[in-house]
C-alpha cells in the first residue's frame, strides 16, 4: 500500500486549524483537552449519523460516499491535533496495516451472530 495517511492528515487539520475549528490546546490545562476531545469525537459520531440519514433517506451514491468521506476527514484532524501536541506518536499509517494483519488473523464473524 503506498497510502499515507499522515500526509492527508496534517493538510486536513492545517484546514481546520486556519478555519478556527480547534482551539489553541497549549493555552488549555491538559485535562481539559479531554473534553476538547470529546467533542471532536461527537463530531466523527455527527458525521457516522449524517451518513446513516443518507443511506436511510436513499439520497444516492454521492451523498453517501461524502458522507463517509466527512468521517475520514473528522478523523484524520483528530489523529493530526492529538500528534502535534505530543498525545499520540503511533502513525496511522502503522496501525491500520497492523489491524488489518490481524483482522485477516480472526475467524469468520469472531464472535457475532449473523
Amino acid at each position: 500500500m503506498n497510502i499515507n495517511l499522515e500526509e492527508y492528515a496534517f493538510a486536513i487539520h492545517s484546514n481546520a486549524v486556519e478555519k478556527g475549528f480547534w482551539s489553541p490546546l497549549d493555552r488549555m490545562e491538559p485535562q481539559d483537552h479531554v473534553v476538547f476531545y470529546i467533542k471532536q469525537l461527537a463530531m466523527i459520531d455527527s458525521e457516522v449519523a449524517e451518513t446513516l440519514e443518507a443511506v436511510r433517506k436513499d439520497k444516492g451514491e454521492r451523498e453517501v460516499v461524502f458522507e463517509m468521506a466527512d468521517i475520514l476527514i473528522r478523523l484524520l484532524d483528530l489523529w493530526a491535533g492529538m500528534q502535534r501536541n505530543g498525545e499520540v506518536r503511533t502513525l496511522l499509517t502503522d496501525a491500520l496495516v497492523e489491524k488489518m494483519a490481524a483482522n485477516m488473523g480472526r475467524p469468520q464473524l469472531h464472535g457475532v451472530r449473523a
